[in-house]
Order: structure tokens, then sequence, then C-alpha cells
């Protein structure tokens, strides 16, 4: 039977595009700065980039 993508959405519900914010919540207090951000493809950089950014706005 085929599912369409209605029914797989249902199925990974908690998911929002295959990411498990609640997973990277617990990640947050256990893991640095740099880890968080090698699971994502940024580099230290592009980290510090965005929190100037941040502050900027």
């Amino acid at each position: 039977m085929r599912f369409g993508d209605k029914q797989s959405m249902n199925i990974h519900g908690d998911r929002l595009y295959g990411m498990d914010f609640h997973q990277f919540i617990e990640r947050e207090s256990e893991a640095t700065t740099i880890e968080l951000a090698s699971e994502f493809g940024l580099t230290l950089r592009d980290v510090q980039n965005l929190k100037r950014k941040l502050e900027r706005s």
C-alpha cells in the first residue's frame, strides 16, 4: 500500500523536517557549542557571526 505525504507526516509527527527538537534541547545542556554547530554543518566562525547579527537586531 502506498503512503501519501500526509500519512508519512502523521507517522513522524513529532519531528519537523526530520529534526527532533527535543533531542536538540537535551543535547544543548550536555554538548558544547562547537559540537552542536558541527552537527548542523556550521563552523565556529559561522556561529560567532550569527551571534553578532542577533546582538545587533
